[in-house]
């Protein structure tokens, strides 16, 4: 995707962990391979995230991630406040940004300290963020969603300009036969907390009597942490045929999914979009997951894999996956689920908030 004129572009991240192509968060990794697509097609950009993150562009480092529990809202201030030195900084130096795009879910509060156009793109459920914070929201930001059915419950938002599906990195997708003939089991893959009930997932294999692989990253959050010792560890020991991958590399996760007969997504939340799916459909991995929000918009239902409504449904699905075509899936990742599509749409949303801001400054 070329330009027509390079933009400076600053991307701002979550500030909790880095940001890089091995990023358990879905945030996290739809800013990597965002900016890879930004970068690689012309733009001049810029990461705010954690020391330690691996971009394209360049990378200005706002801070250590955290390692203690619930240092959140400390870093979360440090990660701001450098931002938005850094914004002067570039003003002052005559180089400033052509606009910010916030991918942390809370720099746009603090628009109002800089003069540059701010898009923000909400990640959750309207529910997770704070609803004064919409109702004060400074004159510089618009907003986008990730979806058609979290787009719905943010409609009421003056600054809305839709939704932008979230897209992946194709190309390191691609298909190993030599792997994926040797399917065996199931997968849950995901950042691990109570709304994302892996311990659900492993229910679901005992059930179906068929061994699972469960990977991901327990964050910094001590509730996340009790969580996974409370309803996750005592399941894990309990089943033989069950392992736990920690944090895995972007290499292993790839082996994860091309090895997986499903993968299991177990929400009891509405997902605003699911990148693991997306990444599955990629590896023509099936997909079995519960109908939470947007999974319903990324799990074609009977084509590449199913929607159900709770585990004894997922359970039965299983019985199912036969029927499900692994071209099928790959061939509509391809077609719904590109990463240069998803920049595609921004690069035009871009314009029309630099534009908005112009004519509110006329």
């Amino acid at each position: 995707m070329k330009l027509d004129s390079p933009l400076r572009v600053l991307y701002v991240s979550y500030p909790l962990l880095t940001v890089s192509e091995a990023s358990a968060g879905g945030a996290e990794q739809m800013l990597w391979a965002l900016e890879r697509e930004m970068s690689s097609g012309g733009m001049e950009t810029t990461v705010a995230a954690s020391a330690g993150s691996r971009v394209s562009g360049e990378l200005f480092a706002t801070g250590e991630p955290c390692t203690r529990p619930d240092d959140f809202e400390r870093r979360n201030r440090e990660h701001q406040d450098r931002i938005a030195e850094l914004v002067h900084q570039r003003d002052r130096e005559s180089r400033p940004f052509d606009l910010i795009h916030d991918k942390s879910g809370s720099f746009w509060t603090r628009a109002h300290e800089v003069d540059v156009p701010v898009l923000a793109t909400l990640h959750l459920p309207r529910s997770f963020y704070p609803e004064d914070d919409f109702r004060n929201a400074p004159a510089n930001v618009c907003f986008n969603c990730v979806s058609r059915s979290q787009a719905a419950s943010f409609q009421d938002l003056p600054q809305l300009l839709g939704a932008v599906p979230n897209g992946i990195a194709l190309d390191r997708f691609v298909c190993d036969d030599n792997v994926e003939s040797q399917r065996s089991g199931l997968l849950w893959l995901g950042r691990v907390c109570e709304e994302k009930a892996p311990h659900l997932a492993l229910e679901i294999a005992r059930n179906a009597g068929l061994p699972i692989a469960l990977a991901g990253q327990v964050y910094p959050f001590s509730y996340h942490q009790q969580y996974f010792q409370r309803e996750v560890m005592p399941l894990l020991h309990a089943m033989p045929a069950a392992r736990w991958f920690d944090s895995p590399s972007f290499s292993e996760k790839l082996h994860l999914l091309r090895c997986a007969e499903a993968l299991l997504i177990t929400s009891q939340v509405d997902e605003t979009s699911s990148l693991v799916a997306m990444e599955a459909a990629a590896c023509g991995t099936p997909v079995i997951a519960f109908h939470r929000g947007a999974l319903s918009e990324v799990v074609s239902d009977g084509e590449t894999g199913f929607v159900v409504s709770d585990v004894s449904e997922a359970t039965e699905a299983l019985t199912k996956m036969k029927d499900i075509s692994q071209n099928t899936c790959r061939n509509y990742a391809r077609q719904h689920f590109s990463s240069e599509r998803m920049a595609e749409c921004y690069a035009e949303m871009y314009k029309t908030v630099i534009s908005r801001r112009t004519a509110i400054r006329l």
